[in-house]
């Protein structure tokens, strides 16, 4: 009888040690970045979900079900006194930890009514008043400013911005990755061609000393820094209004300029619309309701303006129609008749 090599006699394999599950946070961290779901999203969402467990005596979510969760909501619409759309967002976040975290199906949980959100109509500055505001501005706060009243975009589209982005020759600008992460086209006022210009030549030179002091870096979004080694220290792909530091980033050890923090800009506006003497509470967001308005009151079509807003549904423009419905859908009032 031949001997047996290795083969015929097989030692036996140690058994694979079972990997530790990630704790419950880093587990709904991990879901919400392989949705691609915006950096906001997923704060917000971390945040509910801590207060929920918190709320419930900091009990594990898969012990809790429809009742645990039903109270907690109600605690923030009672208790809480939180707005509609608080509470919404609340039962989006609780919503998702169970279904696609834990995956668990709570029978009854998806036909909970959602809290019915307030319709309201904007605030909307008139043309003179928005010429008053914008007269309180200099630099680069009027710029931007300029362009959220000029091309409809929201604050944080207008700090975001990136060289690419402008087209001059077409008088367009890109937005990319908007709200919903949407992509849209929008105008680029003529008359802020040449101060944008202008803007984008000094921002290049500083760029240029960025690059000599091994700077110069951007953030660049999902995975195109891998992609494309050399984009973030391309021109082309920074930012329009980068900050006035320049930062150190922690994971890469890369030099980099953050864009303009939204929260400077809303301070400087702020302070814009008390110094004109408005009475009205505007904020930079109403500058992009004024963007609308004024352009229906011009003439232009609903569905024009749903593109150059990017509302999924044009039932969200249409609440721009109560304009063209001056003192009461266009009724005189019997006090005017009067001698």
């Amino acid at each position: 009888m031949s001997e047996g090599g290795p083969q015929d006699n097989p030692q036996p394999q140690p058994l694979s040690q079972p990997q530790a599950q990630p704790r419950l946070f880093e587990r709904v961290r991990l879901a919400i970045r392989g949705r691609h779901y915006s950096p906001r999203t997923e704060k917000a969402y971390l945040a509910w979900i801590r207060r929920y467990v918190v709320f419930h005596g900091k009990r594990h979510p898969d012990t809790l079900g429809v009742a645990e969760v039903t109270a907690y909501l109600a605690h923030l619409a009672i208790a809480g006194n939180v707005s509609a759309s608080t509470q919404n967002q609340a039962f989006s976040a609780i919503l998702f930890l169970y279904r696609d975290v834990l995956g668990r199906e709570l029978a009854g949980l998806a036909d909970t009514p959602r809290a019915k959100r307030p319709i309201r109509l904007p605030l909307v500055l008139a043309r003179d008043e928005v010429q008053a505001v914008l007269r309180q501005l200099r630099g680069v706060p009027w710029l931007m400013c300029s362009l959220m009243y000029g091309s409809g975009l929201r604050l944080l589209e207008c700090c975001r911005l990136r060289v690419k982005d402008v087209d001059f020759h077409r008088s367009e600008i890109l937005i990319r990755d908007g709200k919903g992460r949407k992509d849209r086209l929008t105008v680029l006022p003529a008359r802020l061609a040449s101060p944008l210009h202008q803007h984008l030549e000094r921002m290049e030179r500083q760029h240029r000393r960025d690059l000599e002091g091994s700077a110069g870096y951007v953030a660049l979004p999902d995975a195109l820094a891998r992609k494309y080694p050399s984009a973030p220290r391309e021109w082309a792909w920074q930012w329009i209004f980068p900050a006035t530091r320049v930062h150190t980033e922690v994971a890469t050890g890369e030099r980099r300029r953050h864009h303009l923090h939204e929260s400077l800009l809303q301070r400087v506006f702020a302070a814009a619309v008390r110094a004109a003497g408005l009475s009205k509470p505007a904020t930079c967001h109403t500058l992009r309701h004024s963007f609308a308005t004024h352009l229906l009151e011009t003439g232009y079509d609903i569905r024009t303006i749903q593109e150059l807003l990017g509302h999924s549904d044009v039932s969200t423009t249409m609440i721009y129609t109560h304009v063209l419905n001056r003192g009461g859908r266009g009724v005189q009032s019997p006090l005017d008749l009067i001698p």
